[in-house]
């Protein structure tokens, strides 16, 4: 089974930003959220544009835990979301299939990711991948892994570090 791995580079995330913006702003939104935020996909599919319209931040319960998990949007990226959903009904999802107009799928999620990956030279990309990148960025910044370790609700700091891909 391949273990999924966080994007290390900034650089390639960056690469990765340019390639879903030019085909997809939804995706590109998907992404950088995903990346900025460290939520479960299961929930960050599930957002809906009043929870994150007009906010500074965005508190969501986790499907998972139950837990309330709060996060911080920049400017740049209450910028990019006003855009983006200024025609959109408040009650609609925020990353909708333009079939159904319900969350788009994980499976839909993984090919997008891959896909764009690809073009940038990286494989072990992943549904986790957005949630491992948050993680490994945050730890890199702070080196504070008790704090992740409860972000992610895990059960020790050393299962916090393999998650995120830190080996010491």
């Amino acid at each position: 089974m391949q273990v999924v791995q966080p994007i290390r580079e900034q650089e390639k995330i960056e690469q990765i930003q340019e390639v879903l913006k030019e085909q997809s702003v939804r995706d590109w939104l998907l992404f950088t959220i995903g990346i900025n935020s460290g939520l479960h996909l299961s929930d960050l599919l599930f957002l809906k544009v009043k929870d994150v319209m007009d906010r500074n931040t965005v508190s969501v319960r986790e499907e998972k835990t139950g837990k309330i998990k709060t996060f911080q949007l920049s400017s740049q990226l209450k910028a990019y979301i006003k855009e983006y959903v200024q025609y959109m009904d408040e009650d609609s999802y925020l990353f909708p299939s333009q079939r159904t107009g319900n969350p788009i799928k994980r499976i839909r999620v993984y090919r997008i990711l891959n896909q764009a990956a690809k073009q940038v030279g990286l494989t072990d990309i992943g549904t986790h991948t957005l949630r491992k990148t948050y993680g490994y960025h945050y730890y890199l910044k702070t080196r504070n892994v008790s704090v992740l370790r409860d972000l992610f609700n895990q059960s020790a700091p050393s299962v916090t570090l393999k998650y995120i891909g830190v080996n010491n």
